[in-house]
């Protein structure tokens, strides 16, 4: 008699392993079919997929379009390669809120990210935005959803967190980010940044922003929120 693995297995066993197979080959074929069946349903059709804004709320009197609200965005992340902003695109009433950071008021935003000379640290750095769309759910209609990812090598000190220059390169992982704006000013009221849609990509240990440059580096907080989890 031939012996295989299936002979370690009590004949009972194997009775029930083989009717699982079938019925596991019955589920497959109905799902397979099942699957066919919607190839030539519109699926877009369903009340369930929402599409990004393209047009001002008819609530909101002379509200910029979302082509201009988008524009807006783009402009203020160019003016520093992605990080931070030129301030004076900042309201008055601004708010930074990152995952464990924040709020932070403009004040506050523009004194911390003013202490970080990111550029003599990443002279190489290129940034990676995609995926800009206006939220059709927020009742102004005036916040600017995007993804962020960049890469670059530490080529010089990260002060004050890094004296001197690693050579290590960072790849960070895609971070979903939002700009809200005045519609009357054009000036931006909120900014949230770094919230990681998949820790296993890049290597920053799935942690976003700064605190995900820093571990890519080796210079980690050493508080649990910048720590990779």
């Amino acid at each position: 008699e031939s012996v295989n693995a299936y002979s370690l297995i009590p004949p009972i066993a194997t009775t029930a392993i083989t009717r699982r197979g079938n019925q596991r080959n019955a589920l497959s074929q109905l799902s397979l079919y099942s699957s066919a069946s919607f190839v030539d349903t519109d699926v877009s059709s369903d009340p369930m997929f929402i599409e990004p804004l393209n047009a001002p709320p008819a609530s909101v009197k002379n509200g910029k379009s979302p082509d201009e609200l988008i524009n807006i965005a783009k402009s203020f992340l160019l003016t520093s390669k992605g990080l931070g902003g030129d301030p004076d695109r900042l309201a008055d009433t601004f708010q930074f809120l990152g995952p464990v950071v924040g709020p932070l008021s403009k004040d506050a935003f523009v004194k911390a990210i003013g202490s970080v000379d990111f550029d003599t640290a990443f002279p190489n750095w290129t940034p990676q935005f995609y995926g800009f769309f206006v939220d059709p759910l927020e009742e102004e209609g005036n916040r600017v959803w995007y993804t962020a990812r960049g890469y670059g090598f530490n080529e010089g000190p990260l002060l004050p967190f890094a004296p001197e220059a690693t050579g290590r390169k960072v790849e960070n992982p895609p971070q979903v980010c939002s700009l809200t704006i005045d519609h009357e000013t054009g000036l931006i009221t909120k900014y949230t940044i770094g919230y990681v849609v998949d820790r296993n990509v890049g290597n920053t240990g799935g942690l976003g922003g700064l605190y995900g440059i820093l571990y890519a580096i080796g210079k980690p907080f050493p508080f649990p929120e910048a720590q990779p989890w």
